[in-house]
């Protein structure tokens, strides 16, 4: 990975291709080191991020070194989270223009250091997800605060299921501001370099992001999804008839899949960020992984997902009625002197 100023523009430049940009703990500090020297610097009209890979933009934050570092050492591991949302909070007050170019997939932390930009350019190939409780974590990086504000409960869904978003759906939901061919992007990059105004050089390539898929099926997902219990969202679920019966078995099934333990703690996170700004949502994120750490899903998600591959993981607990309230209590349960600081947003940018 790179970060360096190329005329008026500071490029961060994703360059893991074989990860698909996997951002390790070295590629979040050299990010942070470089958003806060452009932010001060007046030769910076803009903030760009963009990969140097046609295979994605970012598939999400390197799991295996995190789960690595949980099982070796807690106290690193809290320091390495407190580093990732951090970073999400950062980028959320820098007050110059921030753009990511993104084509492929989009998904985890790769959200969360492109979705608090000014300006997020989807390519054709653009896909979008946030599929933590496939290995027992939740949504982190501040998503859930995004989550809980989409219409019809379609934040819920996403949140618990993990599925994917193509850039119609994205544009119309409001996390992509622009749908480019992604053959523009280098055109765009050298405009910004240029100073060349951003809104004026991303309205003017804007091109119609076409069918929305999940459109039709947002009655449905408003229908399901805005339980007050995940047991309320599957008896709905299982409910369902109609056109939309096969459509409930399936996210039946993929719920099934899921560590209920991350189930029933995003399920309450989601609600919960609905009263909660950014800055008191990531203190909550750090809250919840630290208690991950601790715990048995996530190492056992990583396992089955990234180093046995057997894509069959032991949860525990195994069924969402042996998922206690009292268990998620604990997980939301205040840290105390050990919480998340991260100074108001006036004192982040009087620092500039």
């Amino acid at each position: 990975m790179t970060a360096a100023i190329e005329g008026a523009a500071g490029v961060v430049t994703l360059s893991r291709p074989r990860a698909l940009n996997a951002l390790t703990t070295a590629m979040r500090a050299r990010i942070a080191e470089a958003f806060a020297a452009w932010a001060r610097d007046p030769r910076v009209y803009a903030a760009v991020i963009v990969s140097a890979t046609d295979r994605a933009f970012c598939a999400g934050g390197d799991v295996r070194e995190m789960a690595e570092c949980g099982r070796r050492d807690a106290g690193e591991a809290r320091r390495l989270l407190a580093a990732e949302y951090s970073l999400n909070w950062q980028l959320d007050c820098f007050t110059k223009p921030t753009v990511s170019l993104i084509d492929g997939v989009v998904m985890g932390s790769g959200v969360g250091i492109s979705l608090y930009g000014t300006h997020r350019v989807a390519g054709e190939r653009y896909r979008f997800a946030m599929p933590e409780t496939g290995i027992g974590l939740f949504p982190d990086d501040g998503v859930a605060s995004v989550f809980a504000r989409l219409p019809d409960a379609v934040g819920m869904y996403l949140a618990l299921t993990g599925r994917s978003l193509g850039r119609a759906d994205a544009y119309r939901l409001g996390l992509v501001t622009h749908c480019l061919p992604a053959g523009q992007f280098a055109e765009v990059l050298g405009a910004l370099i240029e100073a060349d105004p951003v809104d004026a050089v991303l309205d003017a390539r804007h091109v119609g992001p076409g069918h929305a898929e999940l459109e039709a099926l947002q009655p449905a997902i408003a229908r399901c999804f805005g339980g007050d219990s995940l047991e309320a969202i599957v008896g709905a679920l299982e409910a369902e008839r109609g056109a939309e019966r096969v459509w409930a078995e399936g996210v039946l099934k993929d719920l099934g899949q899921r560590s209920p333990t991350s189930l029933k703690v995003t399920h309450r996170h989601v609600r919960e960020a609905r009263r909660l700004d950014l800055r008191a949502t990531l203190a909550q994120d750090y809250r919840l992984a630290c208690r991950f750490m601790l715990g048995h899903d996530f190492y056992e998600g990583v396992r089955a997902t990234l180093i046995d591959r057997d894509h069959a993981p032991r949860w525990e607990p195994a069924r969402l009625a042996d998922v206690s309230d009292l268990k998620i209590q604990a997980y939301f349960a205040p840290l105390d002197a050990a919480e998340l600081q991260l100074a108001p947003r006036s004192e982040m940018q009087a620092m500039r």
